[in-house]
């Protein structure tokens, strides 16, 4: 039940009121939003006044974060970013709050990757560090609440040219180079209501500490620049399943192999519908699907509710992010992980900042 209440909360923050009892609660949550927007502006002005202190990285940082709470693909551009930057050949290392991960204390330090694959399990490194590991076995990952500490462990692991700050736009006490803000393009602000009376973390306005916005996924034909911000350069991303899925014990195969089939799809990400609808448009169609928090935990009573659901059905599917949660003896029938794939259709325009920053911070010493 909670996660279809969370689900449904937000559908609501997302795109309004449809019931007199939902515009009610938000009648009462509106001032809230107003106050929460308030307080972030104010601290936004603190640390710009040197207020409060900021920790400047040796080598070149790159913030990558959001104005929503979620559901914007930010892992998968992360990802996309070490791709783009390793190409190049440039080490790079990511810094990550490591949400979700089993005992993790502010002032825990935990190194997922040191450069040779992962050196943790999802359960303790959190599933997006523990994926972009996987992904990038060659990159540093480090999951830190307290990112400054990150840093600093990132930092001893050898010569990194340039540092990512995954969802870093809220966490000023590092001082990046240059910000990243990813927006949906199919509903960049939402309802441009704040927290909780919304989904922004923060009021609209601090988009103008943007460097570079992200747009993602941007249908086709491409929509124009959001006209919100038009001396922001603006960067579109397109999205899509591969065309193949691997199982949990990581045989691949085509992701056509299951049409005609029962198919049951689950994930436990921000926006599970999205995941829903992407299979509908490869001519996969499930029989039963089943919606879970972001980050949901797969203890036993969680595979058990996947199990009753999947009776009967050929193949189960799930998120990247999911699977890696997950083993192959926890289902009684194949399951797979569907990748999801971006497209950047202005990457000139992304790729020469973060080339320049690269290039600018080859081999440093010291931390």
């Amino acid at each position: 039940m909670k996660p279809l209440l969370e689900c449904g909360c937000r559908r609501m923050l997302l795109e309004g009121p449809t019931t007199p009892a939902e515009a009610a609660l938000l009648a009462v949550l509106a001032p809230l939003g107003r106050i929460y927007g308030g307080l972030m502006a104010l601290r936004r002005w603190v640390y710009a006044q040197g207020l409060l202190p900021q920790v400047t990285p040796s080598v070149p940082l790159i913030s990558v974060g959001n104005l929503l709470a979620g559901g914007t693909g930010k892992t998968p551009l992360v990802s996309y970013l070490v791709d783009l930057l390793q190409r190049h050949g440039y080490r790079v290392a990511v810094l990550s709050r490591g949400y979700g991960a089993s005992g993790l204390r502010r002032d825990s330090v935990r190194l997922v990757c040191a450069g040779n694959g992962p050196l943790l399990t999802a359960e303790q490194a959190g599933d997006e560090p523990y994926l972009l590991a996987r992904r990038h076995p060659a990159a540093v990952v480090v999951s830190a609440p307290r990112r400054s500490a990150g840093l600093r462990c990132a930092l001893a692991q050898g010569p990194i040219d340039l540092v990512l700050l995954d969802d870093g736009f809220q966490h000023l006490a590092l001082r990046r180079d240059l910000d990243l803000v990813l927006l949906d393009a199919r509903r960049p602000l939402a309802t441009g209501r704040v927290l909780p009376a919304g989904l922004l973390r923060e009021a609209p306005a601090a988009l103008r500490h943007a460097d570079l916005l992200l747009l993602t996924r941007c249908p086709l034909p491409l929509p124009p620049p959001l006209a919100l911000l038009p001396e922001r350069p603006q960067v579109r991303f397109g999205q899509q399943l591969a065309s193949h899925m691997q199982d949990l014990a990581g045989a691949c195969r085509p992701l056509h192999d299951c049409r005609g089939g029962r198919v049951v799809a689950f994930a436990g990400i921000a926006a599970p519908e999205d995941f829903f609808a992407a299979l509908r448009q490869q001519g996969i169609v499930p029989a039963a699907t089943l919606a879970l928090a972001d980050h949901s935990r797969y203890d036993r009573a969680q595979l058990e509710r996947i199990q009753a659901l999947a009776a009967g059905a050929d193949w189960l599917l799930t998120t990247e992010k999911d699977a890696v949660k997950l083993r192959a003896t926890d289902f009684d029938r194949p399951c797979y992980a569907v990748p999801l794939e971006l497209v950047c259709y202005d990457e000139a325009l992304l790729a020469a900042p973060l080339l320049t920053l690269a290039e600018a911070g080859r081999h440093p010493t010291g931390c």
